[in-house]
C-alpha cells in the first residue's frame, strides 16, 4: 500500500450531546480485529483444479534473490505479457523469486487508481491481461527456476468489491457506517473486520484459488501490521496444508510477531533507515548495528529482506539515484546491502539507474537501455552472490571505520571481503592488519588484488573480494 508522507489521521468521532454517548461511539469505531480463539484451518479445499505442475524449485529462504515488478512501469504494454517477455533478463540477474504487485481489478468508487484497492480477489484485471496470461507467466518463470509471489491485500477492499454487501465483514463506526482503515488517509478502500469468520474463510479461499488456478508459489502480504496475528497464522497454516506444495510468505510490516505467524520474510526497515542515515553523514557502524539488532530475535530459517528501494520508496520518497547521490553511490549502497546479510530485493528499475520517481497509480515506463554498465555491475554482484554460499551465509567480521564499510564473511574456510567507501569524498583507508598482504579477485572488475597497508578510495568506490585458493 502507498504510505503517503503527508498521511494524516482522519477524525472518526462524531459530536454528540452527551459525553457518555460520545465515548461509547468512539470505542465502537475501533477495529475489532483480534480474535483470541480462531477456528482451525479449513480441512477441505474448494473444488478448484490444480493448473500445471507444482513448482519444486522454491529456494531455501537464505538463498532467495527477490525481484519486485511494478507492472505499470515494467513494460510499454503495462501487463503480464510485458513481464513474460523479460523473464530471461530477470534470470540473468539470478532472480529466483518474483514478486508481482497486485493484478486484480481496481475499484472505481473513491478511486485514486491504486492497485491496492481490490475490487475482486479472484480476477485478473483486464489492464494486466487474463488468467491464461498469469498461467503463462508462472509457467515461464518456473521453467527458468523462479517462483512467483502475488501481492495480497488483506486489510481492506475497494468500496465496490462485491464483499461490501456483507456489511458485517467490514469495520464500522458507532452509526453502523463502514469505515476506511483507521489512522490512514486511504479513502479509496474499506476496512475489513477480522472478527467475522465468514470473511476470514472467504479470504483464505481466495488465496488458495490462485495456488490452484494459476500455480503461484506464495504471497507478499500488504500492510501486514493492519491484520491480526491469528488470521495470518490461520491463513498461512491453511495454505501450507495443501499437499505437495512449498510456499514463500513475505510480510510488509514492522510487528515482531510476523515470523511466528508463519512468514518467511519481512522488510528490514531498520537496516534501510540506517543505510540512508549513513549516506546522510552518520557513522557506518549504524548499518552493522541495525543488522545485528534485527537478527537478535529472528527464528531459525527466517530472514529480513534487504533493499535500497521498493515501489513505495521510489514513488513517494526518492529513487536510489537520488537518495545515494548518483550511480556510484547507489551501487555502493547496494553492495553493502546485498552482502551484509538477509535476502536481497531488487525493485525493477534500480538495476538501470532510473532517476525519476516511479508511480504505481499510473503508468510510467522504465527505459531498460539506460546505464548498461550499472546493469552489468548488478549482474556480476548477483551472479557472485548466487554462486557463493559464503556470500549468502557467511558469518560477518566487522572492521570498524566511521566512513568505510569493511567486513569479512567466513564459511567453511572460504572468505569474502567487502570494502566500500560510503562518502562522497576520497578516503585514504588503512587496511585492517589481518587483511594485509592477502590475495583476492575483485568480482566486478575480475582483477587480481593484493591488499597492502593503505588504499586510496575514490568517492563511493567499493570492492567485492573473493578468496584466491
Amino acid at each position: 500500500m502507498a504510505f503517503s508522507k503527508e498521511t494524516n489521521k482522519m477524525n472518526r468521532t462524531t459530536l454528540h450531546i452527551f459525553i457518555a454517548f460520545s465515548l461509547l461511539f468512539s470505542i465502537s469505531c475501533k477495529k475489532e480485529k483480534e480474535n483470541p480463539n480462531p477456528p482451525a484451518p479449513p480441512v477441505e479445499d474448494s473444488t478448484y483444479q490444480q493448473y500445471g505442475t507444482p513448482f519444486t524449485g522454491i529456494p531455501e529462504t537464505e538463498d532467495i534473490v527477490l525481484y519486485e515488478v511494478n507492472l505499470r512501469a515494467f513494460s510499454s504494454s503495462g501487463d503480464l505479457q510485458g513481464v513474460i517477455e523479460r523473464l530471461d533478463e530477470l534470470a540473468d540477474l539470478q532472480v529466483n523469486v518474483l514478486w508481482l504487485m497486485p493484478i486484480h481489478p481496481v475499484g472505481q468508487v473513491n478511486s485514486v487508481n491504486s492497485p491496492y484497492s481490490v475490487q475482486d480477489y479472484k480476477a485478473v484485471s483486464e489492464e494486466y491481461g487474463t488468467l491464461n496470461d498469469l498461467r503463462a507467466l508462472t509457467d515461464g518463470a518456473h521453467a527458468r527456476g523462479m517462483a512467483v509471489m502475488m501481492d495480497w491485500v488483506a486489510n481492506h477492499t475497494s468500496w465496490d468489491n462485491d464483499w461490501i454487501s456483507n456489511k458485517s465483514w467490514y469495520s464500522q463506526d458507532g452509526n453502523g457506517n463502514i469505515i476506511h482503515p483507521a489512522g490512514t488517509n486511504w479513502l479509496d478502500v474499506a476496512d475489513l473486520n477480522f472478527s467475522n469468520q465468514k470473511m476470514r474463510e472467504a479470504m483464505i479461499d481466495a488465496m488458495k484459488y490462485w495456488v490452484y488456478e494459476a500455480n503461484v508459489d506464495g504471497f507478499r502480504c500488504d500492510y501486514a501490521d493492519g491484520v491480526p496475528f491469528d488470521f495470518w497464522k490461520q491463513a498461512i497454516d491453511s495454505v501450507r496444508s495443501i499437499e505437495g506444495r512449498e510456499f514463500v510468505f513475505f510480510a510488509e510490516g514492522a510487528r515482531n510477531d510476523h515470523f511466528n505467524a508463519g512468514f518467511d520474510l519481512n522488510f528490514g526497515w531498520h537496516f534501510y533507515g540506517a543505510i540512508k542515515e549513513v549516506f546522510a553523514g552518520q557513522p557506518v557502524s549504524r548499518i552493522f548495528t541495525a543488522n545485528t539488532n534485527e537478527y537478535a530475535s529472528v527464528p531459525a530459517g527466517k530472514h529480513w529482506v534487504r533493499f535500497t528501494t521498493n515501489h513505495d520508496e521510489s514513488a513517494w520518497d526518492a529513487t536510489p539515484i537520488s537518495l545515494f547521490n548518483g550511480i556510484d553511490g547507489a551501487l555502493a549502497a547496494s553492495a553493502v546491502t546485498i552482502f551484509t546479510g538477509g535476502v536481497p530485493l531488487i525493485y525493477g528499475s534500480q538495476e538501470v539507474g532510473t532517476a525519476a520517481n516511479i508511480p504505481f497509480f499510473s503508468n510510467s515506463v522504465i527505459n531498460w537501455s539506460n546505464n548498461p554498465e550499472m546493469l552489468l555491475t548488478y549482474k556480476k554482484m548477483l551472479q557472485f552472490y548466487a554462486d557463493s554460499p559464503t556470500a549468502r551465509k557467511g558469518q560477518n567480521k566487522i572492521y570498524q571505520h566511521s566512513d568505510v564499510a569493511c567486513f569479512k564473511k567466513e564459511l567453511n574456510g572460504d572468505e569474502v571481503v567487502i570494502i566500500a567507501n560510503l562518502r562522497n569524498v576520497s578516503i585514504n583507508y588503512t587496511i585492517p592488519q589481518e587483511l594485509r598482504s592477502t590475495q583476492w579477485v575483485e568480482v566486478v572488475t575480475e582483477s587480481a588484488v593484493t591488499l597492502g597497508t593503505q588504499m586510496n578510495m575514490e568517492p563511493y568506490k567499493f570492492l567485492i573480494l573473493k578468496k584466491v585458493f
